[in-house]
């Protein structure tokens, strides 16, 4: 009996201890972005008087301000924009590469694809030269289409990666009965395929959105006008904007956060999917 009490007692504790950890993370997570919503909702006063408190009034006035004090509406579409088309285009491209690369056997397959994945390693930072270099050549410069090519080859190693652990968790007689009725490369892969690989997709898609649309480095690099000034970088320009009026800047910080935790909330089960499948497999 007293051993049977011990070992429910230490059940206890063990549990007590995991979950009381979780719990502190996701704590220590959420709670700067709570105290950002929260304070985006106050008066100047309140956030300078009383940071750490319930807002007194629901004010929606910070959300006014920075969408009407500032062309908000203009750098939320170009990052609209640019994260869409450099999403589409990774996956479109990149996720052909990684059927290739799953699914048929040629000489310097695996070291290809060694060497695209271990491009995840390789940092951006001392390329930028080249990129802004090449970017200029194009005749891309100060445009959204340059930020639209850097991002989607940014999201090279992402969409492989993610596509080609997929595609090799599917059966080869789909391609097989494929072949047998007489389709083509291109026909098996957009009709029978693709369709079956949503998941990763919407996996992919997601961290290739998510990177471009927070991205900061090249769109400080590669664009110098208002008009193609994206939101993640016209962040910094809001803090002269908007000078000590605290409410409005951590609406404008909101703003840029909300799409990229909605596209994940809709989004999560596909990615779940995803990351469960390729484990399965691998």
């Amino acid at each position: 009996m007293s051993l049977s009490l011990s070992r429910r007692l230490i059940g206890f504790v063990d549990a007590a201890l995991r979950y009381g950890l979780i719990l502190f993370v996701v704590f220590i997570s959420l709670a700067p972005f709570a105290w950002v919503v929260l304070s985006s909702f106050k008066t100047n006063v309140e956030v300078l008087d009383s940071a750490l408190s319930w807002p007194a009034h629901f004010s929606l006035a910070g959300y006014v301000n920075a969408v009407t004090r500032s062309r908000f509406l203009l750098f939320f579409f170009n990052s609209l924009f640019v994260s869409t088309l450099a999403t589409v285009a990774a996956i479109a491209i990149f996720g052909m590469a990684a059927y290739v690369l799953a699914r048929y056997e040629f000489p310097g397959r695996n070291a290809i694809y060694a060497v695209l994945i271990s491009s995840m390693l390789i940092s951006l930072i001392p390329m930028q030269q080249p990129i802004t270099l090449i970017v200029r050549t194009l005749g891309l410069y100060d445009t959204l289409w340059g930020l639209i090519l850097v991002y989607a080859v940014k999201g090279l190693p992402t969409a492989i990666f993610v596509m080609h652990s997929y595609f090799k968790s599917l059966p080869k007689e789909l391609e097989e009965a494929a072949v047998l009725d007489g389709a083509s490369f291109l026909q098996t892969y957009t009709r029978v395929m693709l369709p079956l690989t949503t998941p990763a997709i919407a996996s992919s898609g997601v961290l290739i959105f998510l990177n471009s649309w927070n991205e900061f480095l090249f769109a400080l690099l590669l664009t110098q006008s208002e008009e193609t000034r994206t939101l993640s970088y016209a962040l910094r320009f809001f803090v002269n904007t908007f000078s000590y009026d605290y409410p409005t800047l951590l609406a404008a910080v909101v703003l840029t956060l909300l799409p990229s935790i909605i596209i994940y909330v809709l989004l999560q089960e596909q990615i779940h999917k995803s990351l469960v499948g390729g484990a399965i497999k691998g």
